[in-house]
Order: C-alpha cells, then structure tokens, then sequence
C-alpha cells in the first residue's frame, strides 16, 4: 500500500470517480483513485447511454480511441400491456452528425478505457482494493481512508466519494444516511449478443447508428419501474428496475420482471435466436433532489450515484456523474490554488458551483416526480397502459360498430377505472410534478 500522503483520494473508478480523478490529475495534484473491482468496469457489464457534452470537457478527442457502440440516430417510448404496446419515437438524420451527441457503450469496456485516461494523467490507481472506513481525527475531520490491504492506511487532504448508490463508507461514517427502499431501484440486465447485421436489419439502422427503446406498463406489474433495450454493435442490452420498496412489498422478483419482458410479443422477436453471454443486478439512484444527501463536509465530498445523481424522469446518469465528478475536482482545485485548508465551510464551494449547473437544475425541476409515481404506481403502470392499449384497439378494428359508440365505450372504460374526480386528479398531480 502506498504510503505517502496525497492530495486527494476517489474512491471508486467508476463515470463520477474517473471524472473527478482525472480532472484533479490533469491539473497537477497528486490523486490515488481506489477501486475494489479487478479493474474499473469489472462489476458493471450493463449497456448505457454516453453523452458527449459531458465527456468532451474532459477529453476532448474521446471519439479518436474510446470504446464506442453506436450513435443513437432513434429514441422509441413504449406504454405496454401484457399483449401490445403504444409507441412514440423520434428519429432524425441530424443525429448523423460529424460529432454525435449519445452513444450506446458497454461500461465495462468504457470504464476500463476511462480509467486508462485516468492513469496517462498522473494518478496512482489501485484495483482490487476497498475502502473499509473513513479515517477521522479527534475534531471528526476525515482525513484517510482505511483499506483492506495489509497496510492499508492512507492519508490526504480531500475524499472524494464515488462509490455508488450503496457505498458504505460515508454511511459508516455517518456522514449520510443508508438510502431508503423507495428511493433506489433493482435493476436487471442481460447482453444478448447476435450477428451485427441482424441487430440492424431489426432495428431499421446501418453503419453505427443506433436505437433506445425505453417502456413502461403492465411489464412492471403495477410497480414503478421501466424497461429498456439498447443496440449496440453486435449485443443487444436489455433490462428492467423497480423500486426496492415495490420489490418488498409486491414479492415479485427481479428475474421473473426480466423473464416476462422478454417474453413480451412487441421484444421477442428483437432478441430471437439471441446468445445471452452476460447478466447483472445493479442499483440506481431514484429519489431525485429530495434523495439529495449532505454533498460536503470536513475533508469529503460526495459525487455521482452516492450523491442520488440521476435523473429518473430523462433516464440521465452518467451525464450527472461526470458533470458532479468534474464540479467537484474543479471546486477542490481551487481551493487548493488559495492555499486554503479543506474545511467543510471551504468545499461548500462544491455544491454552490453544482447549484447552478443543469444537474441540480433539472433535478429540482422533477423534484416531486418520483413521490407521484411511486404513490400512484397501480394508476400509472397498470390502469392506463391497459386502457390505452384497449381503446386504440377499439379504435383500429373495421367492424360495422359506429365509430360515435366506439369512442363513447372507450370513454366509458377511462371513467369506470378512474372516475371524473380520479381522471382530473391525476391530471392535476402529473401537470404539478412536471412544472
């Protein structure tokens, strides 16, 4: 275990580690970046999204070497129920730009490519290694992190925690509380590899172009959750989440959520014939900016997934771990510029250059979003899928039946489920939490 003192330790490699690690490497400080996988993306084989604007502050020719899939040309919205689904989609040629705006990635493979950044830049990076404890002095100022080597103190001025949703260290600490059940999702995922040309022959797509399919409904069986399927070169990453909570409550299980999406007649032709060479569980920060724990203290700072960055409502993480990971590393750097020590009153820097970045912005725009949904989950994956699904059948079957009665039916079925006062409500508490 290296010995010496440094200026900052990241614990965790994962977008908002590697963000903050490389910033603060480039820019002379001495980081030692801690990671307890094999190497950095080793636990993580899920498919996600990659948005340039966040990355290109940092590596600016990242499209010369990175390890890309595809540029999303396509983005599909599905409402489903257990037979059909109703979609919405966008797809432009404006995406075929010279320099793409999202990606699909593999962060195993990213990851360990970021983090190879990461150590061109100057950072002592040590995998295989976790952080068991936060080393505190008399007056409870953090001040090192105890690890599980055999000499496994070491000391710095500054922690960067980027440890994940479930990392333990500040929570030990007590430095923030354990995430609640309703606040994080279970998420599953599997890659389901087949020839490249059958991914684009499917997904209507040719050269790198890409697809993202995300769909909600019945396929949560009433739970707040969400589907997804991605495109890649020559895998398909597909998965769903629910709340922690819905999973305790409901006693419905992750791997029976998978199996019946899969099974879905609107995805199984996707993946027909597919060789399914990958699965993984992952937790996801879900309580928005009400989830928001303490970002800073005496000698720490807390970033990316451990901070409850992500944006539910958009399906935005990565974006927010970088841009938090970056913030922090740039809030950290200047206070050091001044020569001034790393006081909690001084890293409160972190979170007022993060007040006015888009990451809390937006947050704060869905703040009472994920409540809504995880209060009126029936109403809002089960009831309305369902009635949608019904009344465009209605709509689209030729059967000599008056088009006035077919409408007046489809109404009917909206009221019956809900009610006047029901429908208007949820009108009302949807129009609220979007504001």
């Amino acid at each position: 275990m290296v010995t010496e003192r440094f200026d900052t330790i990241v614990v965790g490699a994962g977008m908002a580690g590697n963000a903050a690690a490389l910033m603060l490497a480039k820019r002379g400080l001495k980081v030692l970046q801690l990671e307890r996988g094999e190497y950095p993306g080793s636990k993580n084989v899920q498919g996600a999204i990659l948005y340039a604007d966040m990355l290109e502050p940092l590596i600016p020719n990242f499209r010369e070497d990175a390890p890309l899939e595809r540029h999303l040309i396509e983005q599909r919205f599905w409402m489903m129920d257990d037979r059909s689904h109703t979609g919405l989609h966008y797809r432009s040629d404006d995406f075929n730009e010279e320099k793409p705006n999202r990606y699909t990635i593999i962060r195993a493979q990213f990851d360990r490519w970021f983090s190879q950044k990461v150590r061109e830049a100057g950072a002592t990076v040590l995998c295989e290694t976790t952080a068991t404890a936060l080393v505190q002095d008399a007056e409870g100022k953090v001040i090192g992190v105890r690890t599980d080597r055999a000499d496994g103190e070491v000391h710095a001025d500054t922690i960067v925690l980027a440890e994940g949703v479930n990392g333990l260290l500040g929570t030990r600490a007590g430095l923030r509380k354990r995430p609640a059940p309703d606040s994080v999702a279970l998420a599953v995922k599997e890659m389901h590899f087949l020839p490249r040309e059958t991914i684009e022959a499917r997904f209507n797509i040719k050269g790198d172009e890409g697809v993202v399919i995300e769909a909600a409904g019945t396929i949560s069986c009433g739970m707040t959750g969400l589907g997804f399927i991605y495109a890649n070169k020559e895998c398909i990453s597909l998965g769903i989440g629910c709340l922690v909570a819905d999973f305790q409550r409901s006693g419905e299980t992750p791997y029976g959520l998978l199996d019946r999406f899969k099974r879905h007649p609107s995805v199984a032709p996707l993946i027909d014939g597919s060789e399914v060479k990958e699965y993984a569980a992952h937790l996801i920060p879900e309580g928005g900016f009400k989830a928001i724990p303490q970002l800073y203290g005496e000698g720490w700072v807390v970033v990316g997934d451990a901070a409850q960055f992500n944006n539910s409502i958009h399906r935005e993480g990565s974006n927010l771990a970088m841009t938090s990971g970056r913030i922090a590393a740039e809030a950290i750097i200047q206070i050091k510029s001044r020569g001034d020590p790393m006081t909690g009153r001084n890293l409160s820097l972190y979170e007022t250059i993060l007040n006015q970045s888009f990451v809390i912005k937006d947050l704060r725009k869905y703040k009472d979003m994920p409540a809504l949904l995880h209060t009126h989950s029936q109403n809002f994956f089960l009831t309305y899928p369902e009635l949608v699904s019904k009344s465009l059948q209605n709509f689209l079957r030729v059967d000599g039946t008056l088009k006035a009665e077919k409408e007046a039916a489809s109404l009917r079925s909206f009221v019956k489920a809900r009610s006047w006062t029901g429908l208007l409500a949820d009108a009302v508490r949807l129009a609220r939490a979007w504001r």
